[in-house]
């Protein structure tokens, strides 16, 4: 019981951190967002301090790596991992970044891990995987 309430903790953990993090990157309807020139090193930076997650050793895996390496993190569920790629899918689109076709294809292994994962078919995900795929294949 105690390691599955710390299980829960971890997992929600994340949760706040990754939705902390697009807060500060996108802003919302509470507060602006932050500014910033290159928002996929913000992002690197904020990953490794508050999730522990190095978002550079992530970009270079495949898919497998990354499902491996996600599944030994603590914290890391579907609804984290989406919301992950969610994230690295907002900032690949703004095309301001020399990373943002690297960043669309880790946001699209994501969002295959959490087919993989998930039982329940979600159509907000497959919209978003063919978003993502027709950005890419329309070169912009």
């Amino acid at each position: 019981m105690e390691q599955r309430d710390y299980l829960l903790r971890e997992i929600e953990k994340i949760g706040m951190v990754i939705r902390a993090i697009r807060q500060k990157l996108f802003g919302g309807s509470d507060e602006l967002a932050v500014t910033l020139d290159a928002p996929a090193e913000a992002l690197k930076e904020m990953l490794k301090e508050e999730a522990f997650l190095d978002l550079d050793e992530l970009l270079a895996m495949d898919t497998a790596a990354t499902d491996e390496y996600l599944s030994g993190m603590k914290g890391f569920n579907t609804e984290n991992i989406e919301l992950l790629a969610a994230t690295l899918a907002d900032i690949g689109f703004t095309g301001t970044s020399a990373d943002s076709s690297l960043l669309l294809r880790k946001a699209l292994h994501l969002y295959e891990i959490c087919s993989l994962r998930d039982r329940t078919y979600s159509f907000a995900r497959e919209a978003q995987i063919k978003r993502i795929r027709e950005f890419m294949n329309s070169g912009i």
